[in-house]
């Protein structure tokens, strides 16, 4: 039997229930849940992004590996989630996250695993909006609390992360197959 999923994930075939709407320097961003139109400016914001973590050219993630991880987004049964941040028909960024159990919760945790926006949306809360909005989602569904990563290079995002949580002060160690 599959596990229980936090409440919130039923809602994906209704684009999740809300729309985010938040004025960034001055300018309407939206902040909604991925479309399936979406895939074009979507592929561009993710190969940014993993362009920026160096997967680019010969380190590239695989092509099925970008096509199974869009089509989560659009599976009721996965736990993973796309929103997107919107202005003028243009998307500006994005964002993932996934629900999952705990063994130090009863509570679901989020874990934010993806934040990209582009280079000319940052610094103007493009992402501070993207991560109110899973703070918000992660809540309704109950969850204790939200948490991610980002290298340790990455001092601007951690200049906005700081502002937004606390340092954990865990070191993530891992070892790939």
């Amino acid at each position: 039997m599959p596990p229980q999923r936090p409440a919130v994930t039923s809602s994906k075939s209704a684009s999740l229930r809300s729309l985010a709407r938040e004025r960034v320097l001055g300018e309407s961003v939206f902040i909604r849940t991925v479309r399936g139109e979406d895939f074009p400016q979507w592929k561009l914001l993710w190969d940014g992004y993993n362009a920026f973590y160096g997967r680019k050219g010969a380190t590239a993630l695989p092509e099925a590996t970008t096509a199974m991880t869009w089509a989560r987004f659009f599976d009721s049964y996965e736990p993973v989630h796309a929103l997107v941040a919107e202005h003028s028909d243009q998307l500006l960024g994005l964002v993932h996250f996934l629900f999952h159990r705990s063994t130090i919760s009863i509570a679901p945790v989020c874990y934010l695993q993806d934040l990209f926006t582009v280079e000319s949306s940052r610094g103007k809360g493009v992402g501070r909006t993207l991560i109110q909005e899973v703070y918000r989602r992660a809540a309704e569904a109950g969850c204790s609390r939200v948490y991610w990563l980002t290298h340790e290079s990455n001092a601007t995002a951690m200049k906005l992360y700081d502002k937004m949580a606390e340092k954990s002060g865990f070191i993530v160690y891992r070892k790939n197959f």
